[in-house]
């Protein structure tokens, strides 16, 4: 038997499908905080350091290379045999 299993193409949709779950629940959380948050500066004119600016930027081009992957995922998947 082989001890050296490659993940089949049900298996690495699974664990996508799994993957894109939990990010869809974190990423709702992380929402609603940032909203919570934004109101809070908002109504208390506080300043913020640069580094949040950074980070939040850093996510955002995180998000649009992971939108990239997954519209590649479902192009190969639509042009299968």
């Amino acid at each position: 038997m082989d001890e050296n299993k490659q993940p089949t193409v049900e298996s690495s949709l699974e664990m996508l499908s799994e993957a894109i779950g939990k990010a869809s629940e974190d990423l709702c959380s992380v929402r609603a905080s940032l909203d919570e948050v934004r109101s809070e500066i908002a109504s208390r004119n506080t300043s913020i350091s640069r580094e949040v600016i950074r980070d939040a930027e850093r996510a955002i081009d995180n998000m649009r290379r992971t939108d990239e992957s997954l519209r590649a995922v479902l192009k190969d998947l639509a042009q299968r045999d």
